[in-house]
């Protein structure tokens, strides 16, 4: 008896699990399925900042890295050859055209203009001697007491003493011009550098002679720089090529140490050909240098504007996203929806980035929270200033 009831009572206990184990089951898939059956509730809008692109009239000013070169350098070289037995010089002084730098011993050069001197009044003694000569033979002819040869051979001489006269006179031209090679001078005002040779030393003379010093002007200067073709050809559609219409076109200098450009220069000329390697051309830009602060060979900074001014779009420069080698921003319509659209950049002005193309005025972008938002996505946009200069500060 007592066993019957022990198989009962664990009938029940298990009948009894069966039944909680069923209950909770039916439990959870009942609300699996409520929760299935109500809808989700929307994410709420991204906070966005928005600004209206603007359209204003600019002057688009490109920046470049130049080189300051010397409007005149030269390497000065002797002309003649002999011991150099003076300089007249200190490293680094400014001189004018004219001034001795050098001077090679002179004496043979003068006893060589001597000889060719002496030369030169021998050659003129026959002249003189041809010309007496041929008058007598004339007369003497008229009585027929000499021969027409002795007329000939007269006149001949008077040639030859004529021509001899002429190559003195060269011979004396060129010794005096070797005795003046003698003192080399500046050949154009500027500053000079080190003498490369020293006092005592021969030299040679002619293109393969050694270098004596330089000499590179001071005041103006030119500024050399490359300028890509896109830049180019915008130029040249308002008529600026090679040296016909830059003058309108703005040109401003910086050095490393300056703050943006303070000094103006003129472009002086664009070159004839473009680099097919580089995809650049050469600009000169020539500038005033009347301190001597800006020495040849000097990086400089050039800034060069476009010769009209002209409507641009302008956006905050942190609007732009990058899509590997693309550029983005994100338009929100009237919806605040959010949308993609590629833009084409130019340069920066006056703090706000140019928009050659992608976008048009009146639009608005998101200028803050870019991460944060997708193609299609709405936003709660709030407007700001498109320029962040003129934009409150935030409340922290």
């Amino acid at each position: 008896m007592k066993t019957i009831q022990l198989i009962f009572s664990r009938k029940g206990i298990i009948i009894a699990a069966v039944l909680i184990v069923f209950g909770a089951a039916v439990y959870l898939a009942r609300k699996s399925h409520a929760s299935s059956a109500t809808p989700t509730a929307a994410s709420d809008p991204v906070p966005v900042s928005v600004a209206t692109v603007q359209e204003v009239p600019v002057t688009e000013w490109d920046s470049f890295s130049g080189r300051v070169r010397a409007v005149n350098q030269v390497e000065v070289r002797p002309r003649v050859s002999g011991m150099i037995v003076a300089i007249h010089f200190e490293e680094g002084q400014l001189v004018k055209q004219g001034d001795p730098l050098f001077t090679i011993d002179p004496l043979p050069f003068q006893a060589e203009l001597d000889r060719a001197q002496a030369v030169q009044a021998g050659a003129q003694a026959q002249l003189a001697l041809a010309q007496t000569a041929l008058d007598r033979s004339r007369r003497l002819i008229e009585n027929h007491s000499i021969a027409q040869s002795e007329l000939d051979q007269s006149n001949a001489d008077l040639l030859q003493a004529t021509a001899n006269l002429k190559a003195a006179d060269a011979a004396v031209q060129t010794a005096k011009l070797n005795l003046g090679y003698t003192e080399i001078t500046a050949p154009v005002s500027g500053r000079v550098s080190r003498a490369e040779i020293t006092v005592g030393n021969l030299v040679g003379a002619g293109v393969t002679a050694p270098v004596l010093t330089t000499v590179v002007s001071v005041s103006p200067v030119y500024v050399e720089f490359d300028i890509d073709e896109q830049t180019f050809l915008r130029y040249a559609a308002n008529g600026a090529s090679g040296n016909t219409g830059i003058e309108h076109i703005p040109v401003f200098i910086g050095l490393a140490n300056e703050q943006g450009y303070p000094r103006e220069a003129h472009l002086k000329s664009i070159d004839n050909q473009l680099d097919t390697t580089s995809g650049t051309i050469r600009v000169r830009a020539i500038v005033e240098n009347a301190k001597g602060e800006l020495t040849p060979g000097m990086f400089a900074r050039v800034r060069t504007g476009g010769s009209d001014t002209t409507a641009a779009i302008l956006i905050d420069d942190r609007a732009v996203g990058t899509d590997q080698d693309k550029k983005y921003v994100l338009v929100v319509d009237g919806s605040n929806k959010v949308a993609y659209r590629e833009v084409k950049l130019g340069p920066i002005v006056n703090g706000l980035r140019v928009i050659r193309s992608g976008l048009q005025k009146g639009e608005r972008i998101v200028v803050n929270g870019l991460q944060h938002v997708r193609p299609n996505d709405v936003v709660a946009p709030t407007s700001v200033a498109m320029d962040s200069s003129q934009r409150p500060l935030a409340k922290l």
